[in-house]
C-alpha cells in the first residue's frame, strides 16, 4: 500500500477511489471493445503526460519519406530576437522558431531538446499536406473533379446518406458526418483514429447529421476519408504518393515519416507526418509561389488558387465562413490574407503573401481558445480574430516574424 501511495499521490486522490476509477474504465473498455484506450493511457499517462506529444514517433510504426536527391539550403541572413520575445516563446513552450523572406532564413531559433535536425509531429499541419495531393491527383487525371462523390472510390458511401457526399465536401469540411472532434475525450473518434488500429472501418462506418455543403465542421475523418480517396484513385499510399510527387521535389534535406495504425498499416493523414523545421516551411513555400518550386509546378497553381477561397458555408456560431479554405486556414489582416497551417499544441506554418513571408513555429503549447460569450464580456485587442475563429497566438508570431523581417 505504500509503495501505492508513492505511485498516486500526486494525483492528490485516496488510493481506494483511484483503484475502483480504474477497475470501472477498465470494465467500460472491455465491454466497449476500445482496446486503442490502453494504448492511449500507456503512452500519456503512464508517461506523465496528458495528451499526445511532438515526439511521438517512436510510439507508431513509421512510413519513411526520402529526402530530395539533391537537397537544397536555404540562404541565411540571421538575425536574432530580443530578449524578451524569446522568453515569451519559451514560456509558450515552443520548440522552433524560423522566419523566411523569400528565400533567405532570417530567424532561427531552438529551445530545450530541439535542434535543426529534429523532426517532430506536424498533427493537423498533415491536412493541408494531403490536400495538396488531392490537387496534384486531379491534375494527373486520378481523380476527375473535386465535385466527384466519395462513392466513386469507396463502396461504402453508396448507401445510408452518404451518396451526395463530394470530394470537395470533404476538403471543405463540409462534410455533416457525425465525427466527435475532441482532445480530451477518449472515447471520441479523435482518440480511436490516434491510437486505434483500424482507420479504414472508423471512417466508413460515419454516417451523416447535417446535409453535405452547408455548415463548417472542423473533423479530422474528412481528411482520412481523402486519404482512402487518394490510395483508391493512385493505387499508392498517402506516403508514398507525398514522396513522389511533392518531398523529393522541393529540395527537402531531412527525411520524413509518416505514422501508421499499425505495422505495415495505413497512414494517420489527418496527423502524425514528422519532419524538421526547415522542411516544414517548404510546405509554406508551396503556397507563397502559388505551387511552384523554381520553375517546377508541384502543386497546381489553379489548386492553391482555389485552396485559399472561403467556400460559402456557415460557422457553428451562424456566422460566415472566413476561417478556412480547402484544408488551410485563412486570414483576412486590413485587406491582406493570411493563410496557415495549424496543428495540436500550436504547430504553425504561417504565410503571410503581402511581406512574402514563411513563418514556422512548433511547440508544445497553445494560447486557449476563446469562445464568443468570453468575447461579449470582455473587450480583447484579439476581439476580431478570436471571433471569426482563429487562436490569438497566430497575431502574436505574425507580429514576430515581422519583426525580424524589419531588422535585416
Amino acid at each position: 500500500m505504500k509503495r501505492e501511495k508513492s505511485i498516486f499521490s500526486f494525483l492528490r486522490i485516496p488510493v481506494y477511489l483511484l483503484l475502483a476509477v480504474v477497475l470501472l474504465l477498465n470494465a467500460i473498455i472491455l465491454l466497449s471493445g476500445r482496446y486503442y484506450i490502453y494504448t492511449g493511457i500507456y503512452n500519456t499517462y503512464l508517461q506523465g503526460r496528458t495528451g499526445p506529444s511532438i515526439y511521438d514517433l517512436d510510439v507508431f510504426p513509421t512510413a519513411k519519406m526520402q529526402a530530395s536527391q539533391q537537397p537544397e539550403g536555404w540562404k541565411e541572413r540571421l538575425q536574432s530576437l530580443s530578449n524578451s520575445d524569446l522568453e515569451s516563446l519559451q514560456r509558450m513552450k515552443s520548440t522552433a522558431f524560423l522566419v523566411f523572406h523569400r528565400d533567405t532564413l532570417v530567424a532561427e531559433h531552438y529551445f530545450g531538446v530541439h535542434q535543426r535536425s529534429t523532426v517532430s509531429n506536424s498533427f493537423s499541419m498533415a491536412k493541408t499536406l494531403v490536400a495538396f495531393l488531392v490537387g496534384i491527383a486531379v491534375e494527373d487525371g486520378k481523380i476527375k473533379s473535386l465535385d466527384e462523390p466519395v462513392a466513386a472510390y469507396l463502396p461504402e458511401f453508396k448507401q445510408k446518406g452518404r451518396e451526395h457526399i463530394t470530394i470537395g465536401h470533404l476538403l471543405q469540411m463540409s462534410s455533416g458526418l457525425d465525427w466527435e472532434e475532441s482532445g480530451v475525450n477518449p472515447f471520441s473518434e479523435n482518440a480511436e483514429s490516434y491510437y486505434g488500429t483500424n482507420l479504414y472501418k472508423l471512417v466508413t462506418r460515419q454516417l451523416p447529421i447535417e446535409q453535405p455543403g452547408k455548415s463548417f465542421k472542423y473533423l479530422s475523418g474528412n481528411t482520412q476519408l481523402l486519404a482512402f480517396v487518394l490510395q483508391k484513385a493512385t493505387g499508392k499510399s498517402v506516403p508514398e504518393y507525398a514522396q513522389e510527387k511533392i518531398w523529393k521535389r522541393i529540395g527537402t534535406e531531412h527525411a520524413a515519416e509518416w505514422s501508421l495504425e499499425k505495422e505495415n498499416g495505413d497512414a494517420k493523414a489527418f496527423c502524425c507526418f514528422y519532419a524538421t523545421a526547415r522542411d516544414f516551411a517548404r510546405l509554406g513555400k508551396l503556397v507563397l509561389q502559388d505551387g511552384k518550386w523554381a520553375k517546377d509546378e508541384v502543386v497546381p497553381t489553379w489548386f492553391v488558387k482555389e485552396m485559399v477561397k472561403n467556400p460559402l458555408l456557415k460557422t457553428k456560431e451562424g456566422l460566415l465562413n472566413r476561417r478556412y479554405g480547402l484544408h488551410i486556414w485563412t486570414y483576412l489582416e486590413n485587406q491582406h490574407p493570411i493563410y496557415y497551417f495549424q496543428g495540436l499544441k500550436g504547430q504553425y506554418i504561417i504565410i503571410d503573401p503581402h511581406n512574402e513571408l514563411v513563418i514556422v513555429r512548433l511547440g508544445e503549447k497553445r494560447s486557449p481558445e476563446v469562445s464568443l460569450e468570453d468575447i461579449e464580456k470582455r473587450k480583447s485587442r484579439n476581439t476580431e480574430i478570436c471571433k471569426i475563429g482563429h487562436s490569438p497566438d497566430l497575431l502574436f508570431y505574425l507580429k514576430l516574424g515581422r519583426k525580424a523581417l524589419k531588422t535585416q
